[in-house]
């Protein structure tokens, strides 16, 4: 498991381009046949990708938990990106093709990752906060999550919204989470930008081509500072920092949020005119 520490604005102003991006961007989410995890002290997030080959890969615990059990103190959501396969808690099979997810509650012991078929293996991004009390296991499928529609072709940002954990489909403890899909023909995200000083954010870029590249804009909203980013990549965002960003084309990005609260329009918005 990858460790980051929390960082604060005043560091934060002085990093460099590798600072910034060893600070906060996620680099090899997916890798074949691995489970990679990444610890955030930011509110205790964690983050990663498991691609399952001819091999099921099992969610073990790790040192920087120090559990008996993964899920033993926390909540799991585990999205599939692509591909098709299963999530397996404790024994009972869920299957999951692109735009489905999985909420393991706290206290599940055994949780197993595989793919339909090794050829086309699944990708589950996961996302994980602690968690206070037990809470089901849950399927969501994609065809089930209301679409919120966003945004105009104007300001290309029109895009699809969609809460999968919000406390309506799912209930959670501390964990919101949700996709977020642009038009063709659309790059910005988050823009007017916002923060929200309680709650961490993390970002994961995806449906973005090959050769396309966003630009992740990050920081103070007076100081901000970029990441150049490319398919599959994630963005560890601090409270204090802003989120925005614009591709070269269309993507997708998944969000998730834990921390003080449990608001999803919790959100201190920042006008453009105090953007530098």
């Amino acid at each position: 498991m990858d460790v980051r520490y929390s960082t604060n604005p005043a560091e934060a102003r002085g990093y460099d381009t590798a600072q910034l991006r060893r600070h906060y961007l996620v680099e090899d989410v997916f890798v074949s046949g691995e489970l990679r995890l990444t610890y955030s002290h930011e509110d205790r997030v964690v983050l990663g990708g498991a691609m399952p080959g001819a091999e099921p890969l099992r969610l073990e615990p790790d040192d920087a938990l120090r559990t008996d059990h993964f899920c033993e103190r926390r909540e799991l959501a585990a999205f599939c990106v692509g591909g098709r396969g299963a999530v397996t808690v404790d024994g009972t099979g869920f299957k999951l093709s692109r735009g489905d997810l999985v909420y393991v509650g706290r206290g599940a012991r055994d949780v197993v990752f595989t793919s339909e078929d090794d050829r086309d293996p699944a990708r589950f991004y996961l996302a994980s906060a602690p968690a206070h009390r037990d809470l089901p296991t849950v399927l969501v499928r994609g065809e089930d999550v209301q679409p919120i529609a966003l945004g105009a072709p104007e300001s290309a940002n029109e895009r699809v919204l969609r809460r999968y954990i919000d406390g309506t489909l799912v209930q959670s403890c501390q964990l919101m989470m949700g996709w977020t899909e642009l038009a063709p023909g659309s790059v910005w995200n988050t823009m007017p930008a916002h923060t929200h000083v309680r709650r961490t954010e993390c970002y994961f870029y995806f449906d973005l081509d090959e050769d396309a590249r966003l630009v992740h804009l990050l920081g103070e909203p007076g100081e901000t500072r970029h990441l150049i980013v490319r398919n599959e990549q994630a963005v560890i965002s601090p409270s204090w920092s802003v989120h925005s960003g614009a591709a070269t084309g269309s993507y997708s990005f998944l969000w998730f949020m834990a921390g003080e609260n449990y608001r999803f329009d919790d959100m201190d918005h920042i006008a453009m005119a105090d953007l530098r």
